[in-house]
């Protein structure tokens, strides 16, 4: 049997659009360590990755009914030119006073609509048949800049300071807007319909709860890391943000690359319970790091989780929307991805003031496990193949 081509012009240039705008996103993987310059609380950075993860929620999903109604390379442009806005204004912030919310919010509509839009083209242009292994291929192109963004950012640091690292995110952003210029629609735009369910409604007939369900867990859980890997460095001395992304997001590619097939063959759910248990294992390795090695090991996990939970949620969520609700779907699908970093990024903070770095990390390896044993025996669905 002939597999269908999932390399083509579009994906390419939707990769690469992709790929430089999460580069520029995770360049402010640095911004704890400049706000801790300022001034700034762990809960003060816990709150201002909150407000972008708030952003995202309340935006996506009409961003999702936009892209299902007007298409989504509109989108992909008009996220690319808030992006690059934003990453020129974090050169005017000099305080951490209310323009840095200000700031942070035009981030989060930027990022929100970048993610929706790019994630939502490559499920559209990929085969049904390699659907699973096309959007974790295509993720490839968001997990590299986890690690070159690290890299990078310590580099600049190593030379210069925090505004040199914004200047970059502009260029970087730019240039990936100007990218996605060529982009055009691959599926027709949805019909108006008089009588068309809610979402909620639709959602909860094709099994989609469980799914939203644990993507907003694992969002939460891993924020952890996101937003306080920085300060817990500063803190400890252990590690670095370099080191722990990249050996997070080689991980996750390498994993795609060589094994990218797994759920598709021998089915989503077989590969994705094991690979949240990994997640949890590496939030509590995490906690108990006492050298870089340990740091190392942790995020090797956790990359292998990430790896393969996220194309395997957004596979069997594009397998069970209805074909006119997709946008939608997976708009309100990131936006709870979000929401859990919004409720944690905030609440993690508080538990490092009044507990430590450590136990933080356990409390959100628990979330985990514990959110993984609630989804297995809530989604009892044989989730077939993407196909």
């Amino acid at each position: 049997m002939v597999r269908e081509p999932l390399l083509n012009r579009p994906f390419l240039l939707a990769f690469a659009a992709n790929f430089l705008q999460c580069l520029a996103y995770n360049l402010y993987l640095h911004l704890p360590g400049f706000m801790k310059l300022l001034g700034g609380t762990e809960v003060e950075i816990g709150l201002v990755f909150g407000v972008g993860a708030a952003v995202a929620v309340v935006a996506r999903p009409t961003m999702g009914r936009i892209i299902d109604r007007r298409g989504i390379s509109r989108m992909i442009v008009a996220g690319g030119v808030v992006h690059t806005l934003a990453c020129a204004l974090y050169l005017s912030v000099g305080t951490l006073g209310p323009w840095l919310y200000v700031v942070r919010i035009i981030h989060g509509v930027g990022g929100a609509a970048l993610f929706v839009s790019l994630f939502a083209y490559a499920a559209d242009i990929v085969p049904a048949s390699r659907r699973i292994e096309g959007i974790a291929l295509f993720g490839i192109s968001g997990m590299l800049p986890m690690s070159l963004g690290g890299l990078l950012g310590d580099l600049i640091l190593a030379h210069a300071g925090y505004r040199e690292v914004f200047a970059a995110a502009v260029v970087l952003a730019g240039s990936a807007l100007v990218l996605s210029l060529p982009l055009r629609d691959q599926r027709p735009r949805a019909a108006p319909e008089p009588r068309r369910p809610g979402l909620l409604r639709a959602a909860h007939r094709d099994g989609l709860l469980p799914i939203w369900f644990v993507a907003m867990v694992f969002g939460a859980a891993v924020s952890a890391p996101f937003t306080f890997l920085k300060t817990f460095v500063m803190a400890t001395g252990i590690g670095s943000v370099g080191l722990f992304f990249t050996v997070y997001s080689l991980a996750a590619v390498v994993l795609r690359l060589a094994f990218g097939t797994l759920p598709d063959r021998l089915g989503p759910r077989r590969v994705l319970l094991p690979a949240l248990f990994l997640g949890a294992a590496g939030l509590v390795l995490l906690a108990r790091a006492q050298g870089s090695s340990g740091i190392g090991v942790a995020a090797l996990l956790l990359g292998l989780s990430h790896g393969y939970v996220f194309p395997i949620l957004v596979g069997v969520l594009v397998t069970r929307a209805q074909p006119s609700e997709r946008g939608a779907s997976y708009a309100v699908f990131t936006a709870l991805w979000d929401a859990g970093s919004m409720v944690a990024s905030p609440a993690f903070g508080l538990l490092i003031q009044a507990t430590g770095y450590r136990p933080m990390f356990v409390a959100a390896g628990a979330l985990v496990l514990g959110g993984t044993l609630v989804f297995a025996l809530w989604d009892r669905h044989d989730m077939p193949g993407a196909g």
